[in-house]
């Protein structure tokens, strides 16, 4: 396990920490639990992360602004993140299984539909397609492959009426939004009643967190705001008025991209300059990558059996219901 930060990196002094308050249950001095760099693009400004006393929620201390956060995305993290999610088969499995939750069809609206990857799994006429996306650009690609409507802009923005929607599906976003009570208080709203909500987001108690720490691929700092482990999900899902169906984790460690932020951190130390994970996708040599796809049907087969030995998977699947009005948060 590596308990410890690289000697390049100097966590602040955790006296600030007690001046903030968890965002999901309001509990007041909070606990400093990691210090780190935006490590994909190769950056130097270190975040800090809190962790409630008392729910363990995880939060981003001080992110950037709305209007700021754009650069912190950028083409290369474009690049890495739609590269995958384009092919529709990357999204067959979440298809099924929403298949299996709701045979029928219905209205469904996706949270962060990029270029409607999921959405074109699902065209038809058993479906009514909508999707709510940061970028222009990509609902407007959305529109055109799947005929979706699609609104542009912040989720808690989106003019939907209540009672609109029997599934909406949020993969991978929810950790990137500023309020994920808010949120979910509005998907609860935009539900109807018996509708689900079907999130996938990282485990941060899962053992890829526990083993890389501040060099875990999962944490994508700044770009990751809320930090969940499956009994915080519950917590804030319930308090926003969803009553849960399903909730599991599933084993996805980042390994390779973790190692190689260890493997970095390393080479910096000794005075050798690599170039940042976000500038050397897909560059890799011929060699390097038949030894990649070895070490995949080999070493990686064993290092994800051993990492059940260190707690849950890394990335959760929860479906929650409709059911009642929403209530307050409590502590």
């Amino acid at each position: 396990m590596i308990a410890n930060e690289a000697p390049t990196i100097d966590a602040p002094p955790a006296s600030s920490a007690g001046q903030r308050s968890c965002p999901i249950c309001a509990e007041a001095d909070p606990t400093l639990w990691l210090a780190a760099p935006d490590r994909f693009h190769g950056r130097t400004k270190l975040y800090q992360l809190l962790r409630c006393r008392s729910c363990s929620m995880v939060w981003l201390d001080a992110p950037p602004s709305k209007s700021e956060m754009g650069a912190h995305y950028g083409p290369d993290y474009d690049h890495t993140i739609s590269t995958a999610a384009q092919a529709p088969e990357h999204w067959f499995g979440r298809r099924d299984e929403l298949l299996r939750l709701k045979p029928g069809g219905g209205a469904i609206l996706d949270l962060g539909c990029a270029t409607g990857g999921f959405l074109s799994t699902l065209k038809g006429p058993s479906w009514k397609l909508s999707g709510i996306e940061m970028s222009e650009d990509a609902a407007s690609e959305a529109r055109d492959r799947c005929g979706a409507e699609v609104f542009v802009g912040d989720i808690l923005d989106a003019p939907f009426p209540p009672q609109s929607f029997d599934v909406i599906t949020c993969f991978n976003v929810f950790e990137h939004v500023y309020e994920p009570y808010d949120v979910l208080v509005r998907v609860a709203d935009w539900l109807k009643p018996g509708g689900i909500f079907y999130t996938l987001m990282p485990n941060i108690d899962s053992a890829g967190a526990r083993i890389f720490r501040s060099y875990w691929y999962a944490l994508e700092l700044p770009r990751h705001l809320s930090h969940f482990s499956p009994a915080t999900l519950r917590k804030v899902a319930q308090s926003a008025g969803l009553r849960e169906v399903s909730l599991e984790t599933w084993r996805e460690l980042y390994f390779e991209s973790s190692v190689r932020f260890v493997f970095d951190d390393v080479a910096k130390r000794f005075g050798v300059s690599r170039l940042p994970m976000a500038q050397s996708v897909d560059k890799a040599s011929l060699p390097w990558k038949v030894l990649r796809k070895i070490f995949r049907m080999t070493l990686l087969q064993l290092f994800t059996a051993a990492a059940s030995l260190a707690g849950d998977g890394e990335t959760i699947a929860a479906v929650f219901t409709k059911d009642g009005a929403p209530r307050g948060v409590s502590a």
